[in-house]
């Protein structure tokens, strides 16, 4: 008989990150790089400011698209048929329901914005966890958008509209800005996600992933700056890898003693979504 293949081979990942897994993930490695061979879920957010899950699920179902509540999740939906005409319907266009994923959704929970809060989304991109965060802060408070390349931005204004929601743009080099909240999903890997995208496993390098982690650094202590005493920094990745995770926190309280941990959150696609990782980074002092 054929002797096993080498897990690298079998479950389909580079040999250097194998060590890196390891750290990151132990006993359910395996099991994690397999679930990441497997197609990834259409899932949905409900905007509970315009409508609630089982009314959203009926509307998709007139339009021709089942979907069903997913546990982990208030506001989640898992499209099961008829995926394809989702942003042709009317609960789409109407801003009832946006694609995003089950894990994405829970790290912007874990975030714990509130009605009346100064919210700031350091890194938001196309705005999928900003309107997230519009939606727990149920319309109340201050809600601003930055990102480093302000182009990935573009759809995130008619976006908001879709939602019924009000989100500011912060300008280039701005004076702190006392935040109550501060979002950080940082540019990282995509490991968690690479079902999704799966020639990035291959296309990154030892040298790529160093390069990351200097980013990440960078980042945060940009973001730690528009924190006010007493408030929450949120560090989020969608990476499986400890480089851009615990070992990204470790290095930031080491530089910012005035930091402390307030909870973390581990997900792998064994938790039905991709593979995330947030941790709550609280400022000493008061307001």
């Amino acid at each position: 008989p054929l002797p096993p293949l080498p897990d690298p081979v079998r479950l389909d990942y580079p040999d250097w990150l194998g060590d890196e897994l390891d750290r990151g993930l132990g006993p359910i490695r395996c099991a994690v790089m397999a679930a990441l061979r497997q197609r990834a879920p259409l899932d949905l957010r409900v905007n509970l400011l315009r409508t609630d899950p089982a009314a959203a699920q009926a509307a998709l179902a007139a339009a021709g698209i089942t979907a069903e509540p997913l546990a982990a999740e208030p506001a989640a939906l898992r499209v099961t048929g008829g995926g394809r005409g989702l942003q042709h319907s009317a609960p789409y266009r109407d801003g009832w329901v946006e694609i995003q994923d089950l894990s994405s959704q829970r790290v912007a929970r874990f975030a714990g914005a509130a009605p009346g809060m100064r919210v700031l989304d350091f890194c938001a991109g196309g705005g999928g966890k900003t309107l997230a965060l519009a939606m727990h802060m149920a319309g109340q408070g201050t809600l601003i958008a930055h990102d480093g390349a302000p182009a990935r931005m573009a759809d995130l204004p008619p976006r908001a509209a879709r939602a019924g929601v009000a989100v500011g743009v912060l300008a280039p080099d701005p004076a702190p800005l006392g935040c109550d909240l501060v979002l950080v999903d940082a540019p990282c890997s995509g490991s968690g996600a690479w079902r999704r995208n799966p020639d990035a496993k291959w296309r990154m390098t030892p040298q790529d992933l160093g390069d990351l982690a200097a980013l990440q650094d960078r980042v945060l202590a940009a973001a730690a700056r528009h924190v006010r005493p007493g408030g929450v920094l949120v560090y989020a990745t969608c990476s499986l890898l400890p480089t851009e995770n615990a070992d990204r926190i470790a290095a930031f309280l080491a530089e910012h003693p005035t930091f402390g941990v307030g909870g973390s959150l581990t997900l792998t696609p064994l938790d039905g979504g991709d593979g995330f990782f947030a941790a709550r980074l609280v400022r000493g002092g008061t307001t």
